[in-house]
């Protein structure tokens, strides 16, 4: 067996195990890291600001600690403001989402706490840039405004287990999609009265993570406990007639559906600079990039498209890139939003790594 390749950068948040790890959308050197005592299952959270450091190029980044926030419980995921470059919130195993100013010391200047269980992920909207939303294992969502002291719109009877998490369109800010532990995806319009899915898809498994594709609207991917990812095309769910929920047969089967890590996967994210790139974080200890459109065209020269179960053994060749530098569960990954290639990852070995796809 090969030796794991090393990271470009590393740096150990020790006695922290990382949870969520997001890049700012205003500095090009910045990015942050949720993290949990005692992997989250209970203690301490920590908020990590890092920062590439002055002296670091493209091939040699170095990573450094800018400043820390503690909080009395662990902090599962993170999203920075889209609307101010010095804020972000966090989502917390009591239950909290707080809302932080990395220019000012220690305490958050906002604390909601209508979430009965652990949220478990929070997701900042990039076009209508003064709303977020939260998902929790007590199976709502919640849409929040960062000055408002309550949430704007709770979806508290559409899902039937945790909601693992949710995302807002990159194309249509109205549009609000969750991944479920009752095995399902679902995509909800925020603009209609009732809080009813416009689109459920049965996916497989419990699914843990979701994300958008950055160019091709109503284009998604899921990972599930299935170790399958999926990529969907809900174009043709969302131009039929609004019946409440689409069927199986209106959806169709993935795109495509790629089997390459060996345990479940926890987190997807789509690349804002290439559309096919999708890189993803799992248990197996390992983050890995694949070609979503490879996955989705491979199989025998001349052959007809095939079902998606028979898809899944085509889509292994299409990794592009793995990354098993990790010696624990990896649960975040994220693309950095200005230098392109360039991935963070976060894992329960208390590193936050770098590196490049190429």
């Amino acid at each position: 067996m090969n030796p794991p390749s090393p990271p470009l950068a590393r740096i150990r948040t020790p006695g922290f195990a990382g949870y969520g790890i997001a890049w700012s959308p205003f500095f090009d050197r910045s990015l942050a890291v949720s993290s949990s005592a005692n992997y989250g299952l209970v203690g301490n959270g920590r908020l990590h600001i890092l920062s590439l450091a002055p002296s670091s190029t493209s091939l040699h980044p170095q990573l450094l600690v800018e400043k820390v926030f503690d909080t009395q419980d662990g902090l599962y995921d993170l999203a920075f403001s889209e609307s101010h470059e010095n804020q972000l919130v966090t989502a917390s195993g009591d239950g909290s989402i707080k809302l932080w100013d990395t220019a000012l010391q220690e305490h958050p200047i906002r604390n909601w706490a209508e979430h009965g269980r652990e949220v478990f992920c929070v997701d900042w909207n990039n076009i209508k840039k003064d709303v977020f939303a939260s998902s929790s294992w007590d199976a709502s969502v919640r849409v929040w405004h960062p000055e408002r002291p309550t949430s704007l719109m709770a979806i508290t009877t559409a899902h039937t287990g945790c909601v693992y998490a949710c995302a807002f369109s990159p194309h249509n800010p109205d549009l609000l999609a969750t991944a479920c532990g009752d095995g399902h995806l679902r995509l909800f319009d925020l603009r209609q009265p009732a809080a009813q899915a416009s689109v459920t898809v049965p996916v497989g498994g419990e699914v843990l993570c979701l994300d958008w594709n950055k160019y091709r609207p109503m284009s998604l991917a899921t990972g599930s406990t299935d170790r399958v990812i999926k990529t969907w095309d809900l174009r043709s769910a969302i131009s039929k007639p609004q019946t409440g929920v689409a069927t199986a047969v209106e959806i169709g089967t993935p795109v495509a559906a790629i089997l390459g890590h060996e345990y479940a996967i926890r987190k997807v994210a789509y690349s804002p600079h290439a559309p096919q790139l999708l890189a993803s974080a799992s248990y197996d200890m390992t983050a890995r990039v694949w070609d979503a459109d490879a996955a989705a065209t491979s199989g025998p020269p001349g052959a007809p498209p095939q079902p998606a179960q028979a898809g899944v053994v085509a889509g292994a060749g299409s990794m592009r890139k793995i990354h098993d530098a990790h010696t624990e569960f990896v649960v975040g990954v994220a693309w950095s939003l200005f230098q392109e290639g360039l991935v963070a990852s976060t894992a329960w070995d208390s590193e936050t790594h770098l590196w490049g796809v190429h």
